[in-house]
């Protein structure tokens, strides 16, 4: 009691809150959950790959057209050989540019993902299932010879990458953070209930 309440024979009334509990929401950059830090770094890690594969893949080029000329040459016989290196090139630059196509496409992905984008992940999806088909399909067309023998190896741990980062976008915390699209805080933090 204040030496004026004692005086009166009253009490002194509350002291008004400092922070109003109806304050407006605010929005914050909250750190991600850590599923989604390990799925940010696996699709990073897995662009790495995939630009090291399109380097190399592009470096082997002289050596790979030869020898997807000669497979197209087994598989349709009598042409000249004209022909046959021109469907090498058009071969090699269709696998090339769906290499690289994909690889730009996942990091436009990324980060539609990390805006928390709705149903990214389906998308993303989507890349992996291009990879494989590159993948398998890659034996065949350009893997060929002691030079290309390392690109299905490539490839595959390319998409080894893809696919743990999509698993682990899909934990339950990263769902939750990504259902939820924004960061909220209630009313103004701090000890005197300022932001400062």
């Amino acid at each position: 009691m204040t030496e004026i309440a004692r005086a009166t024979g009253r009490d002194a009334p509350e002291r008004p809150p400092l922070a109003n509990p109806n304050e407006a929401p605010v929005l914050v950059k909250l750190t991600p959950p850590f599923s989604v830090r390990v799925s940010l770094f696996l699709w990073i890690v897995s662009f790495a790959v995939g630009a090291f594969t399109t380097v190399y893949f592009f470096v082997i080029r002289t050596d790979l057209l030869p020898l997807i000329a000669e497979v197209a040459a087994t598989v349709t016989e009598g042409r000249n050989q004209a022909t046959y290196d021109t469907a090498a090139d058009i071969i090699y630059w269709v696998v090339f540019g769906f290499i690289v196509a994909t690889l730009f496409t996942q990091v436009t992905l990324l980060v539609s993902f990390m805006g928390r984008r709705p149903n990214i992940r389906w998308w993303q999806l989507a890349t992996l299932a291009i990879q494989l088909i590159v993948l398998v399909l890659s034996p065949e067309w350009v893997a060929l010879g002691p030079q290309g023998a390392a690109l299905p190896a490539l490839l595959a741990a390319q998409a080894a990458l893809v696919l743990l980062a999509l698993l682990f976008s899909i934990l339950p915390r990263a769902i939750a953070w990504s259902a939820r699209r924004y960061d909220v805080r209630r009313g103004p933090q701090g000890p005197n209930g300022g932001d400062f």
